[in-house]
């Protein structure tokens, strides 16, 4: 460490602290004649370098200096705001300061990092820290403002990681509020038939949480509801739920499914959504035997009561609870809570969307999610495997990464697709004795005890073929391939294009965002990648919470991940909310707006352009007015206003100026 001393310059006081970074910064920046040109500024009191800043012996040095009253003010060129402001703003504290008399360089995001001339990147960082050291010096003395946090969470998605998140808040003595927009919870996993690597029962391990959720006295469960709105801020969210009518009593009905056998409709004849479309259902059903709630709904798009009027309700005759009720409407509920969770998960990739796989055009192609159904007991087949014609294939082509990896579809990896094929694999090998082709581009098994069950499927005889499959067809050159379906795929371990005939065709598809999410990320004040996955804070140092505060994100919601990983985040997600609420109170930074009301003409600019409605009109004055509970400091109104009436703290007029003339002075 090294130190440039200056005490001849007067008032403010400032120092400045230039971070190595390891080599990140000090690999393309002369950080000693940074040091020295910062003490050479005006108000510098102090110059400083330090290997990392951001430890504890770096924070020491700014404490320090500022307990020793060298210094009332500091600045610290290292990496991103993001990053470590909060970091170098504790350190003021610590030394009895106010953290808001202190100002971050950028000089490795913004420098090193996009910089191959060592000489023009020191030059850069110089101009950077003259304008850090401008700013701060018209810097003032702020409090962050404390507002109390309502214990109540409302978690929206009911999968496993809601489930999980909601358990988790739930046993901690917190009320937890769960939406779910299906008639009940479960989600995909519900669908599954067993779970890799372990080849647990899905239903097995799912069921019983589901049963907690329900019998759990601190949670509310709304299934077949939506969030309509949000408004308020991080501890005071004000929630508007739609509870959509589903004709059949909750509190009554005990899921008897007399109603569904006395059904007009002696067959079912609507697509079974659970089934994935591989059965029928009646307009009145339950989606699967350990449904949660265990109550029926009716679909009053295919009813003849709803379509004709001309039904003769059968249905409400045989219900002895008299929980049917034709004359149900939807149901808003207002809810406030302190803490968000979003668990709203995934949706698979369409797999007709690649023609040339042949999905919807030949028969004995499946989706990965149809054969789950297939293979499950409680499924349309009963848990056989069967071709169309009811026979049992004898051999079997899996397709690997359906619409992931690829640059006409989605280039990311869904995570799951190689585990849940393996699976597959194994499963139909084992009911139908049939001979298995998985065709792969790589073999990605990176959990525990993912490799072993690979190593498993190479033992019992499952042939695994790299290369991508060409297509998909009915297009036969041999006599034996006559009525069959002809995979062709390079196999680029052996360097040739190969054609294999199989009775079945498995396509393992990927995962994506839900079609919605666009519409949720703007309910909920969110962003999202370009891919269309919610964003996280951080992907390593806040990988559950959001850019708002108060909204945290749970499962594949986030981005693909299977059960384990999904139930983890939950866990993390649900840790996250009870810290936010058990505090009872929340800081919210000061750097919000506000007006000059000497100067307001009270035009409304600035309350249309508001994106969080933080301001309001005082209509005895006619004059705007800002609700920094609210106020997220985004500045739009600030830069909007045409009286200039509206400032911001920590970007005033004057230092932004300051900070501009700091930059010019030094290019």
């Amino acid at each position: 460490m090294s130190a440039f001393e200056n005490k001849g310059n007067g008032t403010p006081k400032i120092g400045v602290y230039v971070c190595h970074c390891g080599i990140n910064i000090s690999g393309k920046v002369d950080v000693s004649e940074a040091v020295a040109f910062a003490g050479r500024l005006p108000y510098v009191t102090i110059a400083r370098e330090y290997k990392f800043m951001c430890s504890d012996p770096g924070q020491e040095l700014i404490a320090a200096d500022v307990r020793s009253g060298l210094i009332d003010r500091a600045v610290v060129a290292s990496c991103s705001p993001l990053m470590h402001e909060l970091t170098f703003r504790r350190a003021v504290t610590t030394g009895g300061g106010n953290p808001f008399m202190f100002q971050m360089a950028n000089i490795r995001e913004h420098v090193s990092w996009v910089t191959l001339d060592r000489v023009a990147g020191t030059e850069k960082a110089k101009a950077l820290i003259a304008a850090a050291v401008s700013r701060v010096a018209r810097h003032e003395p702020l409090e962050p403002t404390r507002v109390p946090v309502n214990p109540d969470v409302l978690v929206v998605g009911g999968g496993i990681a809601g489930i999980h998140a909601s358990l988790t808040l739930a046993n901690a003595g917190k009320k937890v509020y769960l939406v779910e927009r299906e008639p009940t919870i479960g989600g995909h996993m519900a669908q599954f038939d067993k779970t890799f690597p372990t080849l647990d029962c899905s239903a097995c391990i799912l069921t019983p949480k589901m049963s907690a959720v329900r019998a759990h006295p601190n949670i509310t469960l709304w299934t077949y509801s939506e969030v309509d709105a949000v408004d308020g801020y991080v501890g005071n969210f004000k929630v508007r739920v739609r509870r959509k009518p589903r004709y059949v009593n909750e509190d009554l009905c005990v899921g008897c499914s007399d109603c569904i056998e006395a059904c007009i409709f002696k067959k079912g004849k609507i697509s079974d959504e659970f089934n994935v479309g591989l059965s029928k259902r009646k307009p009145i059903y339950i989606p699967f035997p350990q449904a949660t709630p265990l109550v029926a709904v009716i679909d009053a798009e295919s009813c003849a009561h709803f379509k004709t009027g001309k039904c003769k309700k059968p249905c409400a005759d045989a219900c002895q609870p008299n929980a049917i009720n034709l004359e149900q409407t939807e149901e808003i509920k207002e809810i406030e809570v302190g803490a968000i969770i979003l668990a709203t998960g995934f949706k698979t990739f369409e797999a007709s969307r690649i023609s040339r796989y042949g999905y919807g055009k030949y028969e004995n192609i499946y989706t990965s999610l149809e054969v789950e159904r297939l293979v499950n007991a409680a499924g349309p087949t009963s848990g056989e495997i069967v071709l169309k014609n009811g026979e049992k294939p004898e051999a079997v082509g899996i397709v690997h990464c359906v619409g992931s990896r690829d640059n006409n579809t989605n280039v990311y990896c869904s995570r799951v697709c190689c585990m849940y094929s393996l699976k597959l694999a194994h499963l139909v090998k084992e009911r139908t004795g049939a001979e298995i082709y998985n065709f792969y581009i790589d073999m990605r098994t990176p959990g525990k005890g993912y490799e072993e069950f690979y190593e498993r499927l190479l033992r019992e005889g499952v042939h695994f073929i790299r290369g991508r499959v060409a297509e998909i067809s009915d297009w036969a050159m041999k006599p034996e391939e006559e009525g069959r379906i002809i995979i062709r795929a390079e196999d680029t371990l052996i360097g040739a294009v190969r054609r294999i005939p199989v009775d079945m065709v498995i396509l393992s598809v990927g995962l994506e965002p839900q079609s919605d999410a666009e519409e949720v990320r703007r309910r909920f004040n969110i962003s999202c990648s370009r891919e269309g996955w919610f964003l996280e804070r951080h992907p390593k140092l806040a990988p559950v919470s959001t850019f708002t505060d108060g909204v945290f994100l749970a499962g594949a919601c986030q981005g693909p991940k299977d059960i384990p990983d999904s139930v983890a985040q939950a866990g993390a997600a649900a840790a996250e909310a009870l810290a936010l609420v058990d505090r009872g109170f929340v800081e919210l930074e000061p750097n919000t707006a506000y007006v000059q009301e000497e100067i307001c003409s009270g035009c409304r600019t600035c309350t249309n352009l508001c994106p969080y409605n933080a301001i309001t009109i005082k209509k005895d004055k006619n004059v705007a007015e800002v609700n920094g509970a609210i106020c997220k400091g985004c500045g739009t109104c600030v830069a909007a206003c045409p009286s200039g009436a509206l400032q911001q703290n920590l970007f005033t007029d004057e230092q932004i100026y300051s900070e501009i003339r700091g930059v010019l002075s030094h290019v």
